[in-house]
């Protein structure tokens, strides 16, 4: 599995992540925690040693217990303080024991990267000002590593929040809404995390619009209107079977739509580490073939430049 370097935090992981929220939570809901902790210890197993969770997932001692047989240096944990409407009442207090919950249920003394999770736009200043001066104390401390942030993408996207956090240059690592459906962040957000060197980290590359048709007809239909559709788009729900055709050489250029999302987003210039998430071991293993597979041919990309390189106004998940 392929290593990089997670930019200035100079932390060596791999570039496949396995997430812990999204849909499947890793079957925790549907299963329990010791399935859920078996989704994480067969990642490793397979390669991953980068594990995204969060408080407001609860899958935090999920992760703990899936990663407690192995060495702790091995791998690398990002967590998420919660950001509810409600986080400015008593935030010092509930910043110190959601993190202090953090640490015991990811049975570690210290978080590799602790970001502040799903921020607004609207929200962004006052996270500056009042949280993120409790997360230096912490690293301080030694209770983290490095500070992160994440976009709350469903309602900005095109993302404005880490615009800001971009010009500020306080996070260490931010997490990002990027697919093929809207790459926006391409031209927005990577090129100048890269001029600092902050870790990128990429979520929604896969979502209810690249997993279920009717989604994606319905997310066609939003980018059409917004006037952000190419030549050749079409609201249809097999606007995207050309992925899955046949090359040259006679094979098809994607097995199937998820599989060519996820060589999308691995193949990007400014990508860290692509998450991926799912409560089942065998797509588990699949999704990882995907994200270790080679570079979408160019016509491919060429394509979905042409119908989407100026999609900005949709998540790919319904919201």
């Amino acid at each position: 599995m392929k290593t990089i370097t997670l930019g200035r935090t100079g932390l060596k992981t791999t570039a496949s992540g396995l997430g812990c929220g999204g849909f499947s939570r890793i079957g925790l809901a549907k299963y329990g925690e010791a399935h859920a902790a078996g989704i994480v210890k067969k990642a490793y197993e397979l390669g991953v040693r980068f594990f995204d969770t969060a408080t407001l997932y609860g899958t935090e001692s999920a992760v703990g217990s899936g990663l407690s047989g192995f060495a702790r240096d091995s791998y690398v944990i990002s967590t998420k303080h919660p950001l509810t409407d409600t986080w400015r009442d008593g935030y010092l207090k509930r910043f110190n024991e959601a993190l202090e919950d953090s640490l015991r249920a990811l049975r570690t003394d210290c978080i590799d990267i602790y970001h502040i999770h799903g921020v607004r736009p609207e929200d962004y200043a006052d996270v500056r000002e009042m949280l993120v001066p409790e997360m230096i104390k912490a690293r301080e401390a030694g209770k983290i590593r490095f500070l992160g942030v994440t976009e709350r993408f469903m309602f900005d996207t095109s993302h404005k929040m880490l615009e800001a956090a971009l010009a500020d240059d306080i996070f260490d690592v931010m997490m990002v809404g990027y697919n093929l459906m809207n790459p926006s962040a391409a031209k927005t957000v990577f090129p100048k995390a890269a001029q600092k060197n902050i870790g990128i980290l990429n979520m929604f590359a896969v979502r209810h619009a690249l997993a279920d048709p009717v989604q994606m007809k319905a997310d066609i239909k939003i980018i059409l209107e917004n006037g952000q559709g190419g030549p050749g788009l079409e609201e249809s729900e097999d606007a995207l079977d050309f992925l899955m055709e046949i090359d040259s050489d006679g094979l098809p250029y994607a097995k199937s739509i998820m599989d060519a999302a996820y060589r999308f987003c691995a193949h990007t210039d400014g990508i860290h580490v692509v998450l991926t998430g799912t409560s089942n071991e065998t797509h588990l293993a699949d999704n990882l073939s995907s994200l270790g597979s080679g570079k979408l041919a160019p016509e491919i990309l060429e394509k979905l430049d042409t119908l989407f390189g100026l999609s900005d106004c949709v998540c790919g998940q319904k919201v």
